[in-house]
C-alpha cells in the first residue's frame, strides 16, 4: 500500500526554506511506495531554484513530486498519512480539520531548522499535542549527531559529485561562459546576505599574491559589489578586475547547478542552511554566514558549527578558519580581515583535506530522509 506524504512550505527567506523543502520532497519521491505532494505559497521563488516550475499553475508534477500552490483560502483536500510542516509554518485550518477527520491521525512532523548546538539532541522527536484537536505534532531536528534527525544527503550524492569532477567540470564552465581556472588561481564562489565585512574581504582578495576569481550568483550581495567597484550596477555576465581579483556575476543558478558550482570551486562562501549543508557535502573549504539575528544571537550557531567542523584540524588551521568565520558573521576578532585571509590561504591545502574527510564523516552519520522514514514507521497506524 502506498503511503501519502504532504510537505508544506511557507517561503519566508527567499530560497532557503523552499530549497530544503524541495530537496526533501524530491528525495522522498525517490523512495518506493511513497506519493509526495509539496504545497508552496510562493511558486515564483520556487521557480528561481527549479526553472521548469510554472508559477501560474495550481497543480503540476516535477521530479515525481505533485507540486501544489498553497493559496488562501485553502481548498478542501484529503489529509495525507504523513504531514510535514517545513520550519514551523502554520497549516491551514481546513487542512487541520481534514487531519482530525481521518479514521487514524496522520503522523504530523515539524521539520525544524538545522543547528549544531547540543540542545537539539534533547529536543529531537518531542511530541506536542494540539490544544483542541486529537492530533500530536512531533519536532524533528536535523543535526550532526546520531541523536538528531541527520542531514539531507541523497544516497547517490557522492557518486554524482565524483562523476562531475571526473568529466563534467569543463562542460560546466563552458555552459556558464566562464573560463577554466588558470594555473595558481584560487576560484571562490560567493553567495551571501548583505555583509559589512565584504569590502574588507574584497580588498584582501584584490591584494592577494596569487590570482583570485570570485563567482557570484545573482542575488542580494550584488549591489554591495557594485558599490565596492564604484559601478552604477552589475549585470549578469559582467567581469571586473581589480588587482589580483577577478569578479564575475553569474545568473541565478538552479538547485542542481548550484551544487555543481560548489563542487567546482576551491572555496565556497555560503549563507543560511541549505547552501551551508551543500557546501559541507561538497568537500571544499567553506566560510558560512548565518542568518543575522538581533543582538548577535546567531553567534552561538556559528560557534557551535565551528566547534564541530573544526574537530581534527591542527591549531593553526583552526585559528585561520575560525577568524575568517567570525569576521564574516560580525563577531569581534583580534586579527584584521587581511590577516585572517592570509592565514586561511596559507592553510588551504590542509583545510581541503579536512573538508573531504568531514564530508565523508557526515555521509556516514545518518541521512535525514532515512531517519524520517524510520520515525514515521514507528508511529503510523
Amino acid at each position: 500500500m502506498r503511503a501519502t506524504w504532504d510537505v508544506f512550505c511557507n517561503v519566508i527567506d527567499n530560497y532557503g526554506d523552499i530549497g530544503v523543502a524541495w530537496r526533501l520532497a524530491r528525495d522522498l519521491a525517490r523512495q518506493p511506495d511513497l506519493e509526495v505532494r509539496l504545497w508552496v505559497d510562493d511558486l515564483e521563488a520556487f521557480r528561481r531554484i527549479w526553472p521548469s516550475i510554472d508559477a501560474d499553475r495550481a497543480e503540476q508534477s516535477e521530479a515525481g513530486v505533485a507540486v501544489r500552490a498553497w493559496r488562501t483560502p485553502f481548498d478542501d483536500t484529503a489529509a495525507a498519512d504523513v504531514v510535514i510542516e517545513a520550519f514551523g509554518c502554520a497549516l491551514p485550518e481546513t487542512y487541520l480539520r481534514a487531519m482530525s477527520a481521518r479514521a487514524s491521525a496522520p503522523v504530523w512532523i515539524n521539520l525544524e531548522y538545522l543547528t549544531a548546538e547540543s540542545w537539539a539532541d534533547a529536543h529531537h522527536g518531542l511530541p506536542s499535542p494540539h490544544p483542541s484537536l486529537p492530533l500530536i505534532k512531533h519536532f524533528f531536528f536535523p543535526g550532526y549527531t546520531e541523536a538528531t534527525g541527520g542531514l539531507l544527503i541523497e544516497s547517490d550524492l557522492a557518486e554524482r559529485r565524483r562523476r562531475f569532477l571526473a568529466d563534467g567540470v569543463a562542460d560546466f564552465w563552458c555552459r556558464l561562459d566562464v573560463a577554466a581556472p588558470e594555473a595558481g588561481e584560487l576560484r571562490v564562489s560567493l553567495f551571501a546576505y548583505e555583509n559589512a565585512a565584504l569590502p574588507a574581504i574584497l580588498d584582501a582578495w584584490a591584494g592577494d599574491a596569487a590570482p583570485v576569481s570570485c563567482l557570484v550568483p545573482e542575488g542580494r550581495v550584488v549591489p554591495q559589489l557594485a558599490a565596492w567597484l564604484g559601478a552604477a550596477g552589475l549585470r549578469v555576465g559582467e567581469t571586473h578586475q581589480r588587482g589580483a581579483l577577478r569578479l564575475r556575476v553569474l545568473p541565478f543558478l538552479s538547485q542542481d547547478d548550484y551544487d555543481r558550482l560548489l563542487w567546482a570551486c576551491a572555496v565556497n562562501f555560503v549563507r543560511g542552511e541549505d547552501s551551508c549543508v551543500r557546501a559541507q557535502l561538497a568537500a571544499k573549504p567553506l566560510v558560512w554566514q548565518a542568518y543575522p539575528q538581533t543582538e548577535g544571537a546567531h553567534g552561538q550557531k556559528v560557534a557551535a558549527l565551528l566547534a564541530r567542523y573544526g574537530e581534527g584540524l591542527d591549531a593553526a588551521s583552526s585559528r585561520a578558519i575560525g577568524g575568517l568565520w567570525r569576521h564574516w558573521n560580525g563577531i569581534p576578532e583580534a586579527l584584521e580581515v587581511p590577516s585572517c585571509w592570509r592565514a586561511f590561504r596559507l592553510h588551504h591545502e590542509t583545510m581541503t583535506r579536512h573538508a573531504d574527510a568531514w564530508a565523508s564523516r557526515l555521509s556516514g552519520q545518518g541521512r535525514l530522509t532515512e531517519k524520517l522514514l524510520e520515525f514515521v514507521e514507528k508511529r503510523i497506524k
